[in-house]
Formats: C-alpha cells, structure tokens, sequence
C-alpha cells in the first residue's frame, strides 16, 4: 500500500500528465454531460488511483492502452480489490475510445444506470 498522501500526490500527476484518450472521454464525462451523476478523474481508491469514478454510483471507467495487454494479472488483482469495495469496474480499451466514443459513452451510461 502507498503512504498516506501517496496516491494523491500520483493522482495530481496523472491528471496533469493525463493521455490525449483520457483528456478527450474526460472532456465528455466532465460538468455532468452524462446526467447528475459527478465523475472524477484519476482518483485514489484504496492504493490504486482510477482512471474515472462515479462514488454515487460506485463506478470505476478505466481506460486500457498497450501497456495493459501484458499485465492482465495486475488488472485483475486491481479489479478484484474495487470489487471488494462496492465498485462495478468497465473497462475500454484506447481505440474503442478513439473510434466510438458515443458507444463508450452509451456503455458508461447504462452502467451509472445499472445496467
């Protein structure tokens, strides 16, 4: 587990130095676009820091560039632990953000919906 203030810290640098994927699903999710439900950016949950989370509707958006297809056991084990807490976890990889991101957002939608 990271020390205390750790992942806010990494948070703050993930939001700053956040992917051009995540700047453009941000751009979509932020100032309630999808409803009333309020969504945050890079946001420590435990010792991970998510890639997006609704708390009111316990939904975690994370985002899954190249890096990710060679760590799926880490990805699980992450899964796993939010899971634990009450979370839904959807996952999307970078190009489905990139070629369709009205069905990202349809998905994300019908999950803060609890579909």
């Amino acid at each position: 587990m990271p020390a205390p203030g750790q992942s806010v810290d990494t948070a703050r640098r993930l939001r700053r130095d956040a992917t051009m994927v995540e700047r453009r699903l941000w751009y979509r999710l932020r100032r309630g676009q999808l409803g009333a439900a309020k969504v945050r950016r890079q946001h420590p949950l435990g010792p991970f820091v998510v890639d997006f989370a609704c708390l009111q509707a316990g939904l975690v958006v994370e985002l899954d560039g190249g890096q990710h297809a060679g760590d799926v056991e880490a990805d699980e084990r992450r899964a796993r632990y939010l899971q634990s807490e009450g979370f839904r976890v959807v996952r999307f990889w970078n190009h489905e953000v990139i070629e369709n991101m009205e069905g990202v957002l349809t998905a994300i939608a019908e999950a803060l919906e609890g579909r």
